[in-house]
């Protein structure tokens, strides 16, 4: 096993803190099923990721029947520091809303998505979709990404606690970090992370340097049901946005 206190401090390794421990998830890791794969709870004739898979039951195991509750009283806050919950963050009656969770906000990778959600917000704005992205670290830090990406500032929320991570049970840890074959994905994309990267400022990496080595992912919601669930495998694994906006078009009406 890696020991950090043993890594080399480069650039990279020293936003690390000597002793790193992961956080506590409220479900048994085994329990809940957020995975790489879609979980719907809508009906599709055709896969979006993977075979076709039928609704209201997970690809790989159960979802907590109560996991928007649970979600929805978690608090985090806004962009310019005022507290807020999840379950006011959209119309939990029939609002559509893509929920980003963001790795950090000094993370080069999540300044790419941040980048590709700022360049999809106009059609899902015309499709009635809310994006919400959330990323670890203070506000004043959310704030660096805004201001110099820049970011629309009633988009972005700041969890410092990591409180909605691990609710939902994202990958937290230093395997999942730099040493994931999923990370190489990123690899494809340089020209998008360079793009994103034009203003960027390490200097938005969250104070407590633990919050580095948590990754994120992507949900879907109609109303207070979860549509949708991807957590990242490694750092720079994100979900297509192109098959998040299908799934939010091929959404039942009520």
């Amino acid at each position: 096993m890696i020991n950090p206190q043993t890594l080399t401090l480069t650039p990279f390794t020293s936003l690390l803190f000597p002793s790193i421990h992961a956080p506590k998830s409220l479900f048994h890791s085994q329990s809940l099923a957020i995975s790489t794969k879609p979980i719907c709870k809508i009906r599709y004739t055709r896969s979006l990721i993977g075979p076709s898979f039928v609704a209201k039951a997970s690809t790989t195991a159960a979802v907590p029947d109560d996991i928007t509750d649970v979600l929805g009283d978690v608090g985090i806050f806004t962009a310019t520091g005022e507290p807020v919950k999840f379950k006011d963050l959209w119309d939990q009656k029939e609002g559509m809303a893509v929920v980003a969770l963001l790795r950090h906000f000094g993370c080069f990778c999540c300044w790419e998505l941040a980048e590709a959600l700022k360049e999809s917000k106009g059609r899902f704005d015309s499709a009635g979709v809310k994006l919400i992205a959330v990323g670890v670290g203070t506000p004043n830090k959310a704030r660096l990404l805004a201001e110099r990406l820049p970011f629309p500032l009633d988009c972005l929320y700041a969890d410092p606690e990591r409180k909605a991570y691990n609710v939902l049970g994202l990958y937290y840890g230093l395997g999942r970090t730099f040493f994931n074959p999923a990370s190489a994905k990123v690899f494809s994309r340089m020209e998008a992370v360079k793009k994103a990267m034009k203003n960027y400022t390490i200097k938005a990496t969250p104070d407590d340097r633990s919050g580095v080595l948590q990754q994120g992912g992507m949900f879907v919601f109609k109303g207070n049901q979860l549509l949708y669930a991807r957590k990242d495998e490694g750092t720079g694994d994100h979900a297509p946005l192109d098959d998040i906006f299908d799934i939010c078009c091929k959404a039942p009406t009520v």
